[in-house]
């Protein structure tokens, strides 16, 4: 059961990946990015989340190798601590609290005890790079109080921050402001360039800065597009410069590779540059990487490259410049028109995506399935310019059929729309543009429904509009001489005394079309499309509307921009109860009869489930989100919860996502995201890793399927081994890091003790009759083998029970006996 288990409002995904640099791996088989208060470690081949370091209690801000043990990571956190993590188990290994926010952080192969953070003191834009040092201790939460000054007046970004030749030197860049601290002479030089003010339609403004890792080389984009590379810089008369110069608009990042013969440039163009040799006429480009490049980092093996972009998109890259691997997040739109929608099929979470697409997002994994282009025109990164955009979106018919709805406006007179309707191939397994229809409605359209109805073998589709109409589409016979085909047509059009149509939605059967025009609320028959009833509150226009569900269905539901929640009884057509809450979102569950509804408050967003034959909510919680709630929806679970507490009943069928303002995807669990990882990628990443010897099927690893007829022919001769999962002394050598683990002679009698198998006496009523004819026959080796048996059968009638074992053949009993005669007693002399 789950009920003793808290259930708390997560983050499940959503997160940006392009907030920092991504880190790579010493052996580049994995990379490490921010990804909110988490921290992601993926695979470069597979592209899989393999571990998910939780344990900052804010926005994770700076992540970084340890370059004395490069199985180690450390990472900082707004909530000022500095941890360090083993990445390859997945484990906290110990906390530094600084007691500062911390920005950024930095390491250093020469800086052994410290690590170097930028923090802000007193004014909340002047900016101090410091190094911290790491007291050493046993206890696994340290105080890190011991601050050193490095750099004052800087970037809070460490895209503005770099050490260079092997840790000779750091420079730091703000505004038009060049900063070069070195380590052993103590001594800071500065170099200014002539600001805009001085100088007409220049754009000096320094934008990133990297460093040469062998030698006294800086190099600096800037807002011009312009790269600028430094050298003798350690005098202040005597330096030089030069120019690269290709990109049209501001160098966001810059990282030379692991030897310095080359150096990489990025920027809005989404081109990845490379300069070789430094040098203008030799360089490399790899264009069309679909957005703005945000960061660039470098694998320090020196064989991968990635770009960070601001689609929220990592590209993995091989030294050859080809895209090798691809980690794709939720990508943030500037605004979410077409509200979260769940595809019948994939289950997927669909929503706006990039420019004119729609992207299916696994809520599972965290990634992005794929994208669908619904404008399919050329995006055009321009600001001035009018996009065409994504407004309406909707499922139909099981996943079967998909709506869209699209509109550019210029000018208030002059409004495009086009309405396109989407039907999946089964061959392409993808969906196949059937129907557009140019200028559905005359004003922007409101709502678009499907009725999802069994007993209807027609779709049916309902949009609605400002022109004060709802119009009735269904799907009639396109054949002709040629092929066969299947098109929309509208069927009725529908108004209520020229009010705009705000909202419309079907009844659970089919039956009932309620349409709210502004104030009112109108019921429609679907079969003859005749008005049956009208509801008016004069609470306000009608902002959500929709339909109870199973013993509910004859409810409807109405939240009024006035902060007023409707419920109507359809079979006496009167109000059933009414509650004063300012609904933002409200949702409905397919599996049950539950309803979500987020209200705003003064103090943050308020969650409400309830079912609409009760005003009492069933479950209430206050401050979801300090952020305003802007969508939300049910997914139906695939195995169901188990949740036996009345609050929490409403979780076991579908669990609840919704979205804020700022693009938090957010849920309710009981699992932390690392928990929810085991399934898919931790237990067959490590499954594989295992070799397959004697020893691996002590450790437990038992097949679950076996050849029939194996276990017919060797159904006498099978030997069963014990379960040794829960065996303390495996456990503790297995989940413990090595570097942290006593000393093996402490552990080797332990150790070894749990792999010898007890044997119970028995009385000599039980001892087989044939066993005694045989001793005095049997060789050695036989005897040996008796014993063996004797033992492990014992062992599992008196501790196994009913559980699963793995049985051994004859081949295999051979190789453990050869096992078992190997002297253990070398190991205590380490």
């Amino acid at each position: 059961m789950v009920e003793e288990e808290r259930v708390r409002v997560v983050r499940c995904g959503g997160s940006e990946l392009n907030f920092r640099r991504a880190v790579f791996s010493a052996d580049s088989k994995y990379i490490f990015c921010v990804s909110g208060d988490f921290v992601k470690v993926h695979s470069t081949a597979t592209e899989e989340c393999v571990h998910i370091l939780q344990g900052h209690r804010n926005l994770v801000t700076g992540i970084q190798l340890n370059p004395n043990n490069h199985l180690q990571l450390y990472s900082c956190s707004f909530d000022g601590t500095v941890k360090l993590w083993d990445y390859v188990d997945g484990i906290l290994i110990k906390t530094f609290v600084v007691g500062l926010k911390l920005h950024a952080l930095f390491t250093l192969p020469s800086a052994e005890d410290s690590v170097f953070v930028i923090i802000n003191k007193e004014k909340p834009d002047v900016f101090q790079l410091v190094s911290v040092k790491l007291p050493k201790s046993s206890s696994q939460e340290i105080e890190a109080k011991e601050l050193s000054f490095v750099l004052d007046y800087i970037n809070q970004s460490p895209k503005c921050i770099a050490f260079g030749n092997e840790g000779e030197y750091v420079a730091a860049v703000r505004d038009f402001y060049l900063s070069v601290y070195f380590f052993k002479k103590k001594t800071t030089s500065r170099f200014t360039l002539s600001s805009s003010r001085n100088k007409k339609h220049a754009k000096n403004n320094f934008t990133c800065v990297a460093c040469h890792p062998k030698e006294d080389c800086i190099a600096t984009g800037h807002k011009d597009g312009k790269i600028r590379l430094w050298r003798n810089f350690d005098d202040d008369k005597k330096y030089t410069y030069t120019c690269l110069h290709w990109h049209h608009d501001m160098v966001m990042d810059l990282a030379f590779s692991v030897t310095g013969t080359s150096l990489l440039s990025g920027g809005r163009e989404s081109v990845l540059v490379e300069w070789r040799d430094a040098t203008e006429k030799n360089k490399e480009f790899l264009p069309r990487l679909g957005a703005t490049i945000e960061h660039i980092s470098v694998s320090p093996a020196g064989d991968l490259f990635c770009t960070s972009h601001s689609d929220n998109k990592i590209i993995v890259i091989h030294r050859n410049l080809e895209a090798s691997a691809v980690i794709q997040g939720l990508v943030k739109d500037s605004n979410i028109f077409t509200g979260l929608m769940v595809d019948p099929r994939t289950k997927a979470l669909v929503l706006n995506g990039k420019p004119g697409h729609l992207q299916f997002y696994s809520l599972q994994h965290d990634k992005q399935l794929y994208n669908l282009d619904i404008i399919q025109q050329e995006y055009i990164n321009d600001y001035g310019l009018i996009q065409i955009e994504l407004t309406k979106a909707a499922f139909g018919c099981y996943g079967n059929w998909l709506a869209t709805v699209e509109q550019r406006q210029e000018k208030e007179t002059e409004l495009e729309l086009q309405m396109k309707l989407w039907m999946y191939n089964k061959k392409t397994q993808g969906f196949v543009l059937n129907t557009k229809v140019n200028m559905p409605h005359e004003d922007h359209i409101t709502a678009v429904c499907f009725c999802n109805a069994e007993k209807f073998e027609n779709p049916t589709l309902v949009t609605s509009s400002k022109d004060g109409h709802f119009k009735v589409w269904i799907l009639t016979d396109d054949s002709d001489i040629y092929k066969k085909a299947v098109g929309w047509t509208c069927d009725f059009v529908g108004s209520y005394h020229k009010y705009q149509a705000t909202n419309c939605c079907f009844s659970e059967d089919g039956s009932l079309l309620a349409v709210s025009f502004e104030e009112i609320v109108t019921i429609w028959d679907s079969e003859t499309w005749e008005l049956k009833c009208t509801f008016c509150q004069r609470a306000g226009k009608i902002r959500h509307l929709c339909f109870g569900r199973l013993t509910c269905s004859k409810y409807l539901l109405g939240a009024t921009e006035n902060g007023i929640l409707c419920c109507w009884n359809l079979l006496s057509c009167a109000l059933e109860w009414s509650a004063k809450l300012n609904v933002r979102v409200m949702e409905p569950d397919p599996n049950s009869e539950n309803i979500a509804a987020i209200s705003r408050s003064s103090v943050g967003s308020d969650l409400f489930v309830f079912k609409p034959s009760e005003p009492r909510p069933l479950y209430i919680q206050k401050n979801i989100s300090r952020e305003e709630v802007q969508w939300g929806v049910f997914v139906p679970r695939d195995v169901p919860e188990s949740f036996t507490s009345d609050a929490y009943q409403w979780l076991n069928r579908s669990q609840f996502y919704f979205l804020t303002k700022s693009q938090s995807l957010l849920t309710f669990s009981t699992k932390s995201p690392e928990e929810k990882l085991t399934p898919t990628s931790k237990q067959l990443l490590a499954e594989e890793s295992l070799p397959t010897t004697p020893f691996y099927f002590i450790l437990g690893k038992h097949r679950e399927q076996q050849d029939e007829k194996i276990n017919e022919a060797f159904e006498s001769e099978l030997v069963q081994l014990p379960l040794t999962e829960n065996i303390p002394a495996i456990s503790e050598l297995l989940h413990t890091p090595a570097h942290v683990l006593p000393s093996a002679s402490f552990l080797c009698s332990k150790f070894v003790s749990s792999l010898l198998l007890s044997k119970e006496t028995k009385s000599g009523e039980e001892i087989p009759e044939d066993v005694d004819m045989e001793e005095g026959k049997e060789s050695d080796d036989s005897d040996e083998e008796n014993d063996f048996t004797e033992k492990i059968q014992d062992t599992n009638n008196t501790d196994l029970g009913e559980d699963l074992l793995h049985q051994l053949s004859k081949s295999e009993e051979k190789e453990l006996r050869k096992f078992r005669k190997v002297d253990y007693s070398w190991i205590t002399v380490l």
